[in-house]
């Protein structure tokens, strides 16, 4: 059988994305034929795999899962134990496990895309594909046509400067925003610099998925339908990493 890197395996198979997988190989916590994983091993799925204390070896891989999940303010996406008592995925409580596809901060709400499908995660995520996310935000003073300007034409950030983006007043404290890129709480740091405080930030579509009636704290399975047409927009997308937090 063709040996694949670890990573990519453990992906594939449903059990946690690469980087997740990576995370795991670094802590030790992955065995291979009981012996402790190295990064940037292969295998060819023939070996006795040991994830976090589980045998996955002979486990039936999942059936697809891709939730549309409205978080509440307070829960933290990730999948790390030291946030186990208010992550997503213990909120959750899913049969399946899953994770979830890049992050909203803790005060932030809306739409997060959760998924045992390793593979669309880095698809979605990277910048570089510019695939669409979109959001509501309210800040604490009333907006100046000079401030929408600037966000939307770019603001420097994190030693370098915002991809121009799409940008609408929808109240006077609130507007719409669409950005293509990944960079970490990237609005919010984006309103700072503009000397803006962001009182709420909700997300309302990820691509062609949209947060719609969802009510806050339930999730729904992405239709058949949806997953088509993402299917469609990731076709010829990188899956190598970038990390994500608004």
């Amino acid at each position: 059988m063709e040996e694949i890197r670890l990573n990519k395996f453990l992906s594939e198979s449903g059990i946690c994305s690469r980087r997740e997988a990576d995370r795991l190989i670094e802590a030790g916590k992955i065995l291979v034929n009981g012996d402790t994983a190295l990064m940037g091993m292969k295998v060819d799925g023939t070996e006795t795999i040991i994830c976090d204390g589980v045998d996955i070896s002979s486990r039936k891989k999942d059936k697809p899962v891709l939730l549309a999940v409205n978080k509440p303010k307070g829960i933290v996406c990730t999948t790390s134990d030291k946030d186990r008592a208010e992550n997503i995925v213990e909120f959750l409580h899913y049969p399946v496990r899953i994770y979830p596809i890049g992050r909203l901060d803790k005060d932030s709400t809306g739409l997060i895309l959760m998924t045992n499908q390793g593979d669309i995660v880095n698809k979605i995520l990277r910048g570089s594909n510019s695939h669409e996310k979109e959001y509501i935000v309210r800040v604490n003073q009333p907006l100046t046509d000079e401030f929408l300007q600037k966000m939307r034409s770019g603001v420097e950030i994190l030693d370098t400067v915002t991809k121009p983006c799409f940008v609408e007043k929808t109240g006077g404290y609130t507007f719409r925003i669409i950005l293509t890129q990944g960079l970490n709480r990237q609005i919010r740091r984006m309103c700072d610099a503009l000397g803006y405080r962001v009182v709420a930030l909700k997300r309302i579509r990820i691509m062609n998925v949209t947060l719609g009636e969802l009510k806050t704290g339930e999730c729904r399975e992405v239709t058949e339908e949806e997953w088509s047409e993402m299917s469609g927009l990731l076709e010829g997308s990188s899956s190598l990493p970038r990390r994500e937090q608004r």
